[in-house]
């Protein structure tokens, strides 16, 4: 009895595992059922998805530069007066001296010519652009329609520096201009005009460009010969003043971005040559003047749109490594200003240099390394050689500017920032000429070309306005920084 006792208790639990198991297994069987059935649905979810992610993130690139004109527009217009680089639509605003050292505002500042800003709505009527008599004098008055696109640049190199009318119309308008004015026509209702005039920065040649910057005008067509005292701007608390464009646009969801994008597609549409990739957009909700509503869409595509803005942004920072070239370690591009349908690069420029010139006016190489790939540090001499008849090639001309390694000025005893085509070299006897860029001063007799550099590392960069063609076919290619034992 004991022996069949303990053999009955034995093949009770196997009994009980068996019936679990059997119980478990129905409970779970219809679930099983269930989910094998739903297997295709999170396939097709999940498609829908990364299409909806890759259009996004296209969608993001492409329309990246319409939104940061925007706000930039927006900020820079919100005054009621000129005042530093902010003016009304219709106004320009003056810089009216260089930074100095202590100056953190923007990087690499421009130590050549001085900007004059306008804003531009067309939508109204055209605006006469009066430019005065610049005696020679380098200047280029670069035009910009709400993508980013250079679609004129009146001055020295292509219109002359004598006084000149310009009459600046918008895509849809017809009509008659008055004698004498040559019109400029922009594929878009929204203009920035970013002009450039060329100062030594004595005070006697600040007197002289102020007096050629009070006479850049514009007027509304119907007001043209007429008296027209510019209007008082109107100030929207609302405008964020503070925060930059760059980061209020990254700060953007997807809903607030694509929303944004299809009102401001509507008042200025895209360019012919960009038809394909807005039906493309379409299909994600993105449709000029059509609001955007994320909540209405496909879980699965909303999944995707929302996911893309910050993958568009990353892909925009890595762009950097093919934006341009690299040639003895200085890195430039000549693809600026016009872009076509090169979306990402459009979008890059936008992101480090909005504004960029069309190459013909204006190429920028950059440098952060010597000869053999070792960071540029002013605990070393360097010397930048350029043999006779090499010197940087440009119509206009060249200058070399020198930041520090968060891209700023460097006080140094001289209080000279730059050399450039202007300065008064010394040159070797065999016609060559050598810049010296080093901490301490060369010596007496070759002060006249040194550029003082910091203690620690720093950064180079050549400017070439109105370059050759033997830059801009790549014949002449820039020598490197060497340094000097």
């Amino acid at each position: 009895m004991r022996r069949d006792h303990h053999r009955h208790h034995r093949s009770w639990p196997k009994l009980s595992i068996v019936l679990i198991a059997f119980f478990l297994w129905s409970a779970i069987l219809p679930g099983l059922a269930q989910e094998s059935k739903q297997v295709e649905v999170p396939a097709v979810d999940q498609a829908r998805e990364t299409e909806a992610f890759n259009l996004g993130a296209e969608a993001y690139i492409y329309g990246y530069p319409l939104l940061i004109m925007n706000i930039v527009q927006r900020v820079m217009v919100n005054v009621a007066a000129p005042e530093g680089n902010h003016a009304p639509l219709g106004q320009f605003a003056h810089q009216r001296q260089y930074p100095e050292a202590t100056f953190r505002g923007v990087p690499n500042p421009n130590m050549d010519t001085l900007y004059s800003f306008a804003w531009l709505d067309l939508s109204q009527e055209p605006y006469i652009l009066s430019l005065p008599d610049e005696k020679g004098r380098y200047y280029v008055m670069e035009m910009l329609d709400a993508w980013t696109n250079v679609f004129a640049a009146p001055g020295k190199r292509t219109t002359g520096t004598k006084a000149k009318k310009f009459a600046i119309t918008g895509p849809g308008w017809q009509g008659r201009l008055p004698r004498g004015v040559k019109e400029l026509k922009s594929p878009t209702n929204m203009v920035w005009i970013i002009g450039h005039t060329y100062c030594s920065r004595t005070p006697q040649d600040y007197t002289v460009v102020h007096a050629i910057q009070d006479h850049y005008k514009l007027v509304p067509l119907s007001a043209f010969g007429k008296r027209f005292p510019p209007p008082k701007g109107k100030v929207d608390p609302d405008v964020d003043m503070r925060t930059s464009g760059w980061e209020q646009v990254s700060r953007m969801d997807a809903e607030s971005y694509f929303k944004t994008l299809a009102k401001a597609m509507q008042a200025n549409p895209p360019a012919a040559a960009d038809a394909p990739l807005v039906a493309k957009l379409a299909k994600i909700g993105i449709v000029p003047g059509q609001d955007f509503d994320l909540s209405k869409l496909d879980p699965a595509v909303a999944r995707g749109l929302s996911r893309a803005p910050k993958a568009a942004q990353e892909k925009i920072r890595a762009h950097g490594k093919n934006a341009g070239v690299s040639v003895n370690g200085w890195r430039f591009t000549l693809k600026t200003g016009v872009y076509g349908t090169d979306y990402l690069q459009r979008a890059y420029l936008t992101a480090v240099n909005l504004g960029a010139n069309l190459p013909q006016d204006e190429v920028h190489m950059m440098t952060q390394a010597e000869g053999d790939a070792k960071p540029l540090d002013g605990a070393h001499r360097y010397v930048l050689h350029f043999p006779k008849a090499q010197a940087p090639p440009a119509l206009g001309f060249w200058s070399l500017t020198l930041y520090n390694a968060e891209h700023f000025l460097v006080a140094n005893p001289l209080n000279r920032y730059k050399l450039s085509s202007k300065s008064r070299f010394t040159y070797n006897r065999d016609g060559s000429l050598d810049l010296y860029i080093q901490k301490d001063s060369p010596g007496t007799d070759k002060e006249s070309n040194w550029l003082p550099a910091p203690a620690d590392k720093f950064e180079l960069m050549l400017r070439f306005y109105w370059p050759k063609d033997t830059l801009l076919k790549g014949s002449w290619t820039p020598p490197a920084v060497m340094r000097q034992n």
